[in-house]
C-alpha cells in the first residue's frame, strides 16, 4: 500500500509537518493545504487516495468542506478522515453524521494513525466508482 497520495488539510504547521513526516516515512506521497478551499481544489486536481482533514480551519470548516467534496462527482468517493483535538461526544456525533470515513484525535498516535490511513485506503479500493 505504498506510494498512494494522501492530502493533509491542516492549518497548524506543526501538526501538518508531523502527519506529512509520518506518512512519507511509511511510503506515502503527500500533498497539503492550510485551508479547506485550497484543499478542495487540490483534491479535484490530484485525486488523492485519502484526505486527512482538520475540522477547525480558517474560512470554511472541515464539515462544510466534506459536504462540498461529497457533492462533487470528482471527489465524492475519496475517503476523508477527520483529524481533531476535540473529543467531546457531541463533536464525535457531528463527525459521524457528516459522513467522515473515520476519526483520528490529536495528538496523533503514530501506530493507530497509520493503521487508520491504511484501512481507509484499502476500503476505498473496494468501493464502486
Amino acid at each position: 500500500m505504498a506510494n498512494e497520495l494522501v492530502l493533509i488539510i491542516e492549518d497548524n504547521d506543526k501538526n501538518r509537518k508531523l502527519a506529512r513526516d509520518v506518512l512519507q516515512a511509511s511510503g506515502y506521497r503527500t500533498a497539503d493545504s492550510e485551508t479547506a478551499e485550497e484543499g478542495i481544489r487540490i483534491a479535484q486536481e490530484r485525486k488523492p487516495a485519502l484526505i486527512l482533514m482538520d475540522l477547525q480551519l480558517p474560512g470554511i470548516d472541515g464539515i462544510e468542506a466534506l459536504g462540498r467534496l461529497r457533492a462533487d462527482p470528482q471527489t465524492r468517493t475519496i475517503p476523508v478522515i477527520a483529524v481533531t483535538a476535540s473529543v467531546m461526544t457531541e463533536d464525535n456525533q457531528r463527525i459521524v453524521v457528516a459522513g467522515f470515513d473515520g476519526l483520528q484525535t490529536k495528538p496523533i498516535r503514530v501506530r493507530d494513525f497509520l493503521q487508520a490511513v491504511g484501512d481507509a485506503i484499502a476500503r476505498a479500493g473496494n468501493r464502486p466508482a
